[in-house]
């Protein structure tokens, strides 16, 4: 067995999980999620809790198993606390601000680049060089944030760049200078 398959998901109170086939919805406070989960792995609830089961244990089943519970288990988390990532602006000039819904980026490109977030995906600028996006659907949240880093991704260099608030830039040494008495 999986070892993070076979754990049961505890549902939390004000949430409701509905199965109907394949397709798992889950209500919650900050919204609803409706997903579809492949055919062979059983979804069920039982006593307040989901619990994620394969059939045997073939290669597909053994890797869609700890997949789908993770899933299910991202879809709750999402509806109760949600989800969010936080991204740093590193580099002279750069500058992040919204406009209504857009998110106008100014990275060191010749125009300012404007993105408009995802349905259900809210962006804060509590900085000028501070970008956190929110969401209840963890895979929007990181594919929006994807994009914003998309951008200007660090560059190993100088460090300047879009960044992720944890991720760690591996930097590299310049080139180094003339040797003495070098080409006449």
């Amino acid at each position: 067995m999986s070892r993070i398959g076979k754990r049961p998901i505890s549902i939390p109170g004000g949430v409701d999980v509905n199965i109907e086939g394949n397709v798992v919805t889950v209500k919650g406070p900050k919204g609803t999620l409706t997903k579809e989960m492949h055919s062979l792995i059983n979804i069920a609830v039982e006593e307040q809790q989901i619990v994620v089961t394969r059939p045997d244990d073939q290669p597909l089943s053994r890797s869609l198993h700890g997949l789908t519970r993770t899933l299910v288990a991202n879809m709750v988390e999402g509806v109760t606390k949600g989800f969010s990532k936080s991204l740093d602006m590193v580099g002279v000039g750069y500058r992040a601000a919204k406009q209504g819904n857009k998110l106008v980026l100014s990275v060191g490109k010749s125009h300012p680049v404007e993105l408009i977030p995802f349905e259900g995906i809210e962006v804060e600028v509590p900085a000028q060089n501070k970008i956190i996006v929110k969401g209840m659907d963890k895979e929007l949240v990181g594919d929006f944030a994807a994009e914003i880093r998309k951008e200007r991704p660090p560059e190993p260099y100088k460090g300047k760049g879009i960044k992720y608030e944890n991720e760690v830039v591996r930097r590299k040494a310049g080139k180094t200078g003339a040797k003495k008495g070098g080409k006449k």
